[in-house]
């Protein structure tokens, strides 16, 4: 039986780009891969014949000669196998495990890791890393400039980040060819690991830097001016691009990330951008009304009016008294929560004052007569 032209086996015109031809092979392998097509006996014979096909269409050299000469290009001699013993379809068993394996990497290469000219990593990047700051309430509403020192690692300034001594350029990694991965042959699918010579860099530094000891970096603790804004709040993250750790042999550097604790007040606690202070008011105060002054975050101070008859619990609002949006925008509120203070440590004289005002205020506590007459009437219920 003739063999069908590669073309029509693919569903592709002869003037199809390569992105086309893989697209068409990767619908044919879904479609008649044999494990999803167990009960048609054809799948397997259809799946070999489309990567047969894939694997002279894919390379533009045996494309050439299968566009001019068609299937004869490959019998007799003419460029066929490479030595190989020919699988079913008359393809070797190594062209068709690597056909099947370009469409793997293509499929799952970008959660393996497996694109980028192969996995290759001449120039691997560094990685990032993070400073946790603790500041006080009071820079979180103002802003900083602080500086920090950061160990981390920097470009070695003997190999200019080489890792070769001199700064000589390293050599192609003889096992993998420059790729950084190497293919072991496992039956019918083909195994892409990391090269071990060369730990996937595709290179290797014949003659590694004394400094670095072939690295291109070196540990160093380094001195950084870092501007916190006004606003930020505890678990902020402030992204400082490129100041993270250097890449290996010249890679460029990761990105420095510091996360931002805001410590405790001793007198406010802050919500978002609001900000709660609760102030203790005498009795007196509280019954008769009066005026207090309250602090405010910027190191100020506020009056406020104390309303005759407040009781504890009661807030008052102090607007744009509270804490600056970190992004733009109105600052937040401060709230004043009273706390009516009852006195202690009373002498004998105060002590008799109260009682005689006690006897004279029947009417001035609504609350507890109202409570007092509810539990009374509970009393009588139980009775009854």
């Amino acid at each position: 039986m003739a063999k069908r032209d590669y073309y029509e086996v693919l569903g592709v015109a002869r003037g199809a780009s390569a992105d086309e031809i893989k697209k068409a092979y990767r619908q044919k392998a879904k479609a008649f891969h044999p494990d999803s097509n167990k009960d048609n006996p054809n799948a397997e014979t259809q799946f070999k014949e489309a990567g047969e096909a894939y694997d002279v269409l894919k390379d533009p050299e045996k494309k050439a000669a299968y566009d001019r000469f068609g299937h004869a290009a490959f019998e007799g001699g003419m460029g066929g196998g490479g030595g190989q013993r020919p699988g079913p379809g008359g393809q070797g068993q190594g062209d068709f495990a690597s056909a099947f394996s370009d469409v793997f990497d293509d499929l799952f290469g970008d959660f393996m890791g497996a694109r980028g000219g192969g996995g290759r990593q001449r120039a691997a990047r560094g990685s990032d890393l993070r400073y946790n700051m603790r500041i006080t309430l009071e820079d979180a509403f103002k802003g900083l400039q602080k500086t920090i020192n950061v160990p981390t690692s920097v470009q070695c300034k003997s190999c200019d980040g080489s890792g070769a001594e001199g700064g000589a350029e390293p050599s192609t990694c003889p096992t993998c060819s420059g790729m950084g991965k190497v293919r072991a042959q496992q039956g019918f699918f083909t195994v892409e690991r990391t090269c071990p010579t060369c730990s996937g860099m595709g290179q290797i530094v014949q003659n590694p830097c004394k400094s670095c000891g072939g690295q291109g970096r070196v540990e160093k603790d380094r001195a950084l001016s870092v501007n916190i804004p006004a606003g930020v709040e505890t678990g902020t993250r402030i992204r400082l691009s490129g100041e993270g750790e250097a890449g290996m042999r010249g890679g460029p550097p990761g990105d420095l990330y510091i996360f931002i604790e805001v410590a405790k007040h001793s007198l406010f606690e802050r919500e978002e951008s609001n900000l709660y202070c609760k102030v203790p008011v005498s009795m007196i105060t509280a019954a008769i009304g009066g005026d207090i002054e309250v602090p405010t975050i910027d190191g100020g101070r506020s009056k406020v009016k104390i309303p005759a008859g407040s009781q504890s619990g009661r807030q008052m609002r102090l607007r744009s008294k509270g804490m600056p949006a970190l992004r733009g925008g109105s600052a937040g509120d401060m709230f004043i929560e009273l706390a009516v203070e009852t006195p202690v440590n009373l002498t004998s004289k105060q002590k008799e004052l109260l009682r005689e005002f006690e006897a004279l205020s029947e009417d001035n506590n609504p609350e507890s007569k109202s409570f007092f007459r509810s539990v009374k009437s509970f009393w009588d219920s139980m009775k009854g």
